[in-house]
């Protein structure tokens, strides 16, 4: 590993412009301050030292400041969203990125190695002397728990159902992006996502995919990163010309899919194109361009998700043609209808399903599942705006008291393969510290979310059984069934 010099670079540049931007605006100063978040209330008190004459913020300081930083999204400015991933870049094109983590990163290349080897992986990886030295070796913090992999892998299982194959209905029908997680270290919330969504008649498909890229955007390795997130643009825009709606029951994969890639996509020349041509079209009446852009996203799958209203609001559409804005988003050099198409028919699972029930065919039909459970939406669940449908879905279960735990600025703090890290270990409990307070005073009989770093998190500080939310709809469904016969 290279040794930093205390001296600026033009690699801090980027850094340097993300801190200089927060002072001036000052917003996330007494925002964050009383938050879970440990970047901006280090980055003030950085500031602060350095303008009052004292100690400059050196090149360790700043790359650590950075590496507080874990993509939650709870700070409302989207710019500094994306500058932040620009100045992780510039740290790993001028310092490398050391092999355990590149290795760690390639979270599906480590599913695959589990699922092949689980039993040597799970002991290698387990508790005692063996286990901890290996986690040394690799950069695992040794009092970190990992998951277990599966004897038998999800990936079996759906091949087995003929779930690679895309079934030929005119019914509901969608393509499960299951997530690196899902698919190799938790089969049975994977699992649990096909029956339930095959108890409600839709028909599941599972494409070729790539790990979503959070790990490797997380880490700046910008060249991994861009080629997974081509791979997948790629595949699911053929899937939803083909039909079928993107379903994705792990909020990270949904945000990235829904809000990171598509960042910006808006601003983009193609699209402006687009309104220009249809504002001519229409004779400048935006109401019609607003009714003609909607037609045109359902005519493939028959619907779209809500968050893609906001950009046929006639209000933007006068505007957008001219260059008030650019595509600045992370992903900007990517092709902009794309990322609008797929983030227009992506669907968070538990948004799917509580949309079933507002048209009245959610199949109801759950046993009783008595229990107080505590519910935590994971920060990316908040980021896609989606309000809280896996609470509401709860709520039906008979005789279960589903209670929400957290507030919008609580966070686990594992970040994904951050918190496995030796250096992150601790930052990532004391992050998560606010939140495993509150869930202890709830004192429920089980803690629920659909996010499985937050479960990786829980398990490693709780003492609760934690289950994703999908898991207890199949356990309500599985009940009726019973008692039916």
């Amino acid at each position: 590993m290279k040794t930093l010099s205390p001296g600026p670079t033009i690699a801090d540049q980027p850094a340097r412009r993300v801190i200089d931007h927060c002072v001036r605006c000052g917003h996330c100063r007494d925002l964050m301050e009383h938050t879970s978040c440990l970047f901006f209330p280090r980055l003030y008190r950085l500031h602060d030292r350095e303008a009052g004459g004292g100690k400059p913020i050196s090149r360790e300081e700043m790359k650590h400041l950075f590496g507080l930083c874990n993509t939650c999204g709870i700070c409302p400015c989207s710019p500094v969203h994306t500058w932040i991933r620009e100045a992780k870049d510039a740290f790993i094109e001028r310092d490398g990125l050391p092999l355990n983590v590149r290795m760690l990163e390639d979270v599906q290349l480590v599913g695959r190695i589990g699922n092949a080897l689980p039993r040597l992986v799970n002991k290698l990886l387990g508790e005692g002397p063996l286990a901890g030295g290996v986690k040394r070796v690799l950069g695992i913090h040794p009092e970190r728990r990992m998951p277990r992999f599966p004897l038998t892998s999800f990936d079996v299982w759906a091949k087995a159902r003929g779930l690679h194959r895309r079934p030929d209905t005119t019914g509901r029908k969608v393509a499960y992006f299951v997530g690196c997680s899902a698919r190799y270290m938790f089969p049975e919330v994977a699992k649990a996502t096909v029956e339930v969504l095959e108890k409600n008649g839709v028909a599941v498909y599972i494409p070729p995919q790539k790990c979503c890229g959070m790990p490797t955007m997380l880490e700046g390795d910008r060249d991994f990163s861009f080629k997974l997130a081509r791979y997948n643009l790629d595949e699911l825009a053929r899937c939803i010309e083909a039909g079928f709606d993107i379903i994705t029951a792990c909020p990270t994969c949904g945000y990235q899919l829904k809000s990171v890639l598509s960042e910006g996509a808006q601003y983009s020349s193609a699209y402006r194109e687009r309104i220009k041509q249809l504002t001519r079209e229409e004779s400048d009446n935006v109401v019609a361009v607003s009714q003609r852009l909607e037609d045109q996203e359902k005519v493939c799958t028959g619907r779209v998700n809500r968050r893609s209203a906001h950009l046929r609001q006639p209000w933007m559409l006068v505007f957008l043609p001219w260059k008030v804005f650019r595509d600045e988003g992370y992903f900007a050099e990517l092709d902009a209808i794309k990322r609008l198409q797929v983030a227009n028919h992506s669907y968070d699972l538990g948004e799917y399903l509580w949309e079933l029930h507002e048209q009245g065919e959610l199949n109801e039909n759950f046993g009783p599942l008595p229990a107080e459970v505590a519910y935590f939406a994971p920060c990316h669940e908040r980021q896609q705006q989606i309000g809280e449908p896996w609470l509401k879905l709860l709520g039906l279960l008979p005789e279960m008291q589903a209670k929400r735990v957290g507030d919008a600025f609580d966070c686990c703090g594992l970040a994904g393969i951050m918190g496995f890290k030796k250096n992150f270990h601790k930052t990532s409990l004391a992050i998560g510290a606010r939140l495993s307070r509150k869930i202890e005073a709830a004192t429920p009989d089980r803690v629920a979310t659909d996010c499985l770093s937050c479960q990786v998190q829980f398990r490693q500080t709780q003492a609760h059984e934690v289950s994703h939310p999908v898991e207890l709809l199949l356990q309500a469904y599985r009940l009726a069934s019973e008692r039916a016969e």
